[in-house]
């Protein structure tokens, strides 16, 4: 799925139900649903907020599924981050008007298996998050767990 926004705040919500559209050929549990929903709209609110502070520019989002596991990208072409591993600090922000907890890359690592964040100051910043989606697959695997444990 390639999807491009404009970095309007109302957007997010788009983006977050496309993505869920998106994923729900996986049969997600609603928590899956809701986990997926709030890490890209974490991302977008960033892109929007940080990455486009100043202008409107066009947030580009895309999506597939490998196996069980669903990949989602949320990138923009705005100011970049200059220090990736300090923003990705909880409670570190850079708004000086108190409005922002600093909580948007700690919301993502908490609710997607994996997080990847480049930027490159005055080019932008990509967000790559993934995450194992589906009972089944999770049922399995603790069958194939509990199958070797009793064979030894």
């Amino acid at each position: 799925m390639h999807l491009e926004i404009d970095s309007h705040s109302s957007n997010e919500e788009f983006a977050r139900v496309t993505a869920a559209v998106f994923m729900s050929r996986m049969n997600p549990t609603m928590e899956e649903l809701e986990d997926v929903k709030t890490a890209v709209s974490e991302a977008v609110t960033n892109a929007v907020i940080h990455g486009y502070s100043d202008e409107i520019g066009i947030i580009y989002i895309e999506a597939r599924i490998e196996g069980e596991e669903l990949i989602i990208s949320v990138r923009d072409e705005g100011k970049g981050i200059l220090d990736v591993e300090k923003a990705m600090e909880p409670m570190y922000t850079t708004d000086t008007t108190g409005e922002r907890s600093g909580m948007g890359f700690s919301f993502m690592e908490a609710f997607m298996d994996e997080v990847e964040v480049e930027s490159k100051v005055g080019c932008g910043t990509c967000v790559t998050m993934k995450k194992r989606i589906g009972r089944e697959y999770m049922n399995k695997e603790q069958e194939e767990k509990e199958t070797a444990e009793f064979y030894g």
